[in-house]
């Protein structure tokens, strides 16, 4: 009785409830582990250019301390955290909250492949245990859930700590903002790795769309014949060719402003480790001006300040801005110039750019129209309406409204306070831009195209088109002549070369015998004259004369 008491009032060791917790739910520890590393890998980039820039400084104003605190600023503002600097001349914290677009591509990437390296756990573990490599591929994936909460957990366990170290350097983190978007970044970018490494299912999309748009809605995007794909696509091409195009615009005013440019990067610093620190801050700011330069486009533009805007219809003065680079390449205040204009060619190529995906998915992305895929001469796919080409290209026009709506919110925010607590183009104004820019030119190039791609070739409606009784006849009486023409041209077969049974004159003499003297009156029953299948056979009272069947060469031995 007591050996039953000892067993059943022992508790649980800590390793058992670990042990537990790992065969009820496998996976998690190496999604944490994935997510922490990730977190790691992050920081110590960070970390290890700013110690370099440090090092490299002649003027460190801190010791290692604050450039470890700084890397651990410069990781949050990467996701998008806003920082407050606290050593400004008046003394007053000025909030800093415009983040480097291309420092958050470091940590989507890392969350991203962590996530996908903990949902293939489960195959990698299976194929080290059997010691096949093809066993790998016949192994179950980690549940999504499991690894996606993995990783987003280990990530935030090392995340959280670096925060707290960095709130005591002179760039301090604004908890409210690091509160939501650390979290968002890791929950969006670790959900994406899982979604892609169950290859891109989109039964999880169609039952979220399902469950929150409304019937019509649903039933326009999640129709049997792809047109949320197509629309997704052509939403990513309008998107690419606005981004790339304000970059071309910025590419082409900074050449239009050299001499301020260059005047900007030498006057900023002195030194060449103050001016590669300068370089390498306008290199990450180069993502962040290319979408100030397409919102430019769009027409509402950017602020440079409260109640400073610039717009290729007019520039309002700006205030005293740094002398930095990508400054540089602001217009001049005043007026908009026919040169500024041209600017507005950028959001009419993206939208034809949408409306070409469109059209093309409009005329391919429908089911066959029969099950053996359609007859010959017929199109093998159901080509859409026009009024469904119309609503896909408006679904396109939203959601390349709703990236450009993300890009423009966080490629801008305040530099100070005052007049620089509003920096950058403005969110919802960029996004309802291109929802109309968008809307209406994919909208007027997706039908256009997609009747010029329906069209039947004139070749084609010809033979398709009923003929007439002119044209039977016609072609009645073209076949009888050609027919006269290839019995008159055409020399008579088994005459003799050699010129035996012709008279002196070249006449054939009428005891010639030869093959064709005589000709039967009808066929013989069950037989078909040869030739019967050229024009003219079924003529009345015009036979064709029969060709001699040619003796078959004997087998050889």
């Amino acid at each position: 009785m007591a050996g039953v008491i000892q067993t059943t009032t022992r508790r649980t060791r800590p390793s058992l409830l670990l042990t537990r917790v790992r065969d009820r739910s496998p996976g998690l520890g190496p999604s944490l582990l994935g997510g922490a590393l990730a977190a790691g890998l992050g920081l110590a980039a960070f970390a290890m250019l700013v110690t370099l820039l440090w090092i490299s400084s002649p003027y460190p104003d801190s010791g290692p301390d604050g450039a470890l605190s700084v890397a651990a600023a410069l990781w949050l503002l990467a996701h998008g955290a806003e920082l407050v600097r606290t050593d400004t001349l008046s003394g007053v914290p000025a909030p800093l909250g415009v983040p480097p677009l291309l420092l958050l591509a470091l940590p989507v990437w890392l969350l991203h492949r962590a996530a996908r390296d903990a949902t293939d756990g489960g195959a990698s573990e299976a194929s080290g245990a059997l010691e096949a490599p093809e066993a790998s591929g016949d192994a179950p994936l980690v549940h999504g859930p499991t690894a996606w909460a993995g990783v987003v957990l280990g990530y935030l366990a090392v995340g959280t700590p670096a925060a707290l170290y960095a709130a005591g350097g002179p760039l301090r983190p604004a908890w409210a903002s690091a509160g939501v978007y650390v979290p968002l970044v890791a929950v969006v970018a670790a959900g994406v790795g899982v979604w892609r490494a169950y290859g891109c299912p989109r039964g999880p999309l169609e039952r979220t769309a399902g469950a929150l748009l409304p019937r019509g809605v649903r039933h326009l995007l999640l129709g049997p014949d792809g047109r949320l794909g197509v629309a997704a696509r052509a939403a990513a091409a309008g998107s690419a060719v606005l981004v790339g195009g304000g970059a071309l615009l910025l590419t082409v005013s900074l050449l239009w402003h050299g001499g301020e440019t260059r005047d900007a990067f030498l006057r900023l610093t002195q030194g060449w480790s103050g001016w590669v620190a300068v370089l390498l801050l306008g290199v990450v700011l180069l993502p962040n001006a290319a979408v100030w330069a397409a919102a430019y486009a769009l027409g509402p533009g950017f602020l440079l300040g409260v109640g400073h805007a610039v717009t290729p219809l007019s520039a309002a003065p700006a205030p005293l801005l740094p002398a930095f680079p990508l400054l540089a390449a602001v217009p001049d205040a005043g007026a908009g110039t026919p040169a500024n204009w041209t600017a507005l060619a950028v959001p009419l190529a993206a939208g034809a750019s949408a409306g070409w995906y469109v059209a093309q998915g409009a005329t391919t992305a429908g089911h066959p129209a029969e099950p053996g895929g359609g007859r010959a001469g017929r199109e093998p796919y159901v080509v859409w309406s026009p009024g469904r080409t119309a609503g896909v290209a408006v679904v396109a026009a939203v959601l390349c409204a709703v990236l450009l709506t993300l890009f423009a919110a966080w490629a801008g925010g305040p530099m100070g306070v005052a007049a620089l607590s509003r920096f950058g183009p403005v969110w919802w104004q960029t996004g309802g831009a291109t929802l109309v820019w968008i809307g209406l030119v994919a909208t007027a190039t997706a039908l256009p195209v997609r009747a010029w791609r329906c069209r039947t070739p004139r070749s084609e409606r010809a033979e398709r088109a009923p003929a007439s009784v002119d044209e039977k006849a016609w072609a009645g009486a073209r076949a009888t002549a050609r027919a006269w023409r290839v019995r008159i041209g055409s020399p008579r077969r088994g005459a003799p070369e050699d010129g035996t049974g012709a008279t002196a004159d070249g006449r054939r003499r009428r005891d010639a015998a030869g093959p064709y003297d005589f000709l039967p009156a009808d066929p013989a029953p069950g037989h078909d004259l040869p030739g019967h299948d050229l024009p003219g056979h079924d003529l009345p009272g015009r036979g064709l004369p029969t060709v001699p069947e040619t003796p078959k060469p004997p087998p050889a031995r």
